[in-house]
């Protein structure tokens, strides 16, 4: 059975492009019934080069096929009468492969090979030094998360660290496109890649961001994009538990964002999410605090404070005041969605992000 829906189709037009993806429209040239005439397409310039008008593309449509919500496109996989031309091979830094033993696996230059400018920084690092490190399990957490740091602390150097849960190419996400200006930077790890500084894991990962990149924070999540099965460990975002260890065995202070919901029609995912309790209840073997928001409506803050007593023994439950945090959400140059639903349709899941930050911003310690 092939794991990819092949199609061909020539480009039409040009859409949006942010950093690293360029947006089109192609007509399909080979299709079968249930396939639409034109299809939008994502291509990656740096991976198959930049499609024009006119131009002749190779796609892989199974997401769009499939309906999947953040993978609503198909994606450019070859422009083949026109390649792009070919990078120098690497004679020193740039040996780290990623998205490994695919057609389309990346060579990128590795903040932590040993021709990295940066390799013996890193050779020697093996503390964090108390560095906050939050942690969550879905990428839109990421500009809530930033908005409660930047509202204690606007001059906080934030470093982004995308594990490969989700999407693998960072530019994936419009979101750290419009992000970029308020980050130190962004850290691609594992088989992910397209950041500022590529690592082979998330531990080098995080000692780059502090070391390399000098940040204040980091914040670790996985891409757009998440697999989930509806099953209590078959869920990409369980991640978030071995990144709270991660953070920990480094001398980092881990603080979990914690996935709330008032208004996911799941019930699983309504209160504190399942996975939230799964990834901390059950992965995270580490001390984490915890960050609960306050001024939730009585009923549901009730529930929340049930669903989190069985992690009290293992987690420092943090209630976070949440003044002005409202205002530093509306305030986000992001885009607020989770799931299709903004600000306004699910307070408590972007409350609870922003008031990570908030608890992480009060545990700076700049020299």
């Amino acid at each position: 059975m092939s794991g990819v829906r092949w199609r061909a189709g020539l480009v039409v037009d040009r859409g949006r492009s942010w950093r690293g993806a360029q947006e089109v429209t192609v007509t399909l040239t080979a299709r079968d019934q249930t396939d639409p005439p034109q299809v939008r397409a994502l291509a990656y310039p740096s991976l198959v080069g930049d499609p024009q008008p006119g131009d002749r593309v190779l796609l892989n449509t199974g997401a769009l096929a499939l309906g999947l919500g953040t993978g609503g496109y198909a994606l450019v996989v070859a422009i083949p009468e026109r390649l792009p031309p070919d990078e120098p091979l690497p004679q020193g830094y740039g040996h780290l492969v990623k998205a490994r033993y695919t057609p389309l696996q990346a060579i990128v230059g590795g903040v932590d090979e040993p021709d990295s400018p940066h390799h013996q920084t890193l050779a020697d690092a093996d503390d964090l030094a108390g560095l906050p490190v939050v942690t969550a399990d879905l990428h839109s957490a990421l500009p809530a998360v930033l908005a409660g740091i930047h509202a204690d602390d606007p001059t906080a150097k934030v470093a982004y660290l995308m594990s490969d849960g989700g999407a693998l190419p960072a530019w994936f996400s419009r979101t750290l496109d419009v992000l970029a200006d308020a980050l130190a930077g962004v850290v691609t790890v594992g088989q992910a890649f397209g950041g500022d500084l590529e690592a082979a894991s998330l531990h080098t990962g995080l000692l780059g961001a502090r070391h390399v990149l000098g940040a204040d924070v980091a914040i670790v999540s996985q891409g757009p994009g998440n697999l989930g099965t509806g099953t209590r460990w078959g869920f990409s975002g369980v991640a978030t538990g071995e990144a709270v260890n991660a953070a920990a065995a480094l001398g980092g202070a881990p603080i979990g964002a914690l996935r709330l919901s008032g208004a996911d029609p799941r019930p699983r995912h309504r209160g504190v999410s399942h996975h939230s309790l799964t990834a901390y209840g059950r992965v995270a073997l580490a001390r984490a605090d915890l960050a609960i928001p306050a001024g939730l409506a009585p009923e549901f803050a009730s529930a929340v404070a049930t669903a989190l007593k069985p992690l009290a023994d293992r987690h420092r439950l943090v209630t976070v005041p949440t003044e002005g945090l409202l205002a530093a959400l509306r305030a986000s140059p992001a885009t607020l969605s989770s799931m299709g639903r903004g600000l306004a349709e699910d307070e408590p899941y972007f409350l609870a992000a922003a008031a990570a930050g908030r608890h992480a911003a009060g545990k700076i310690h700049r020299s």
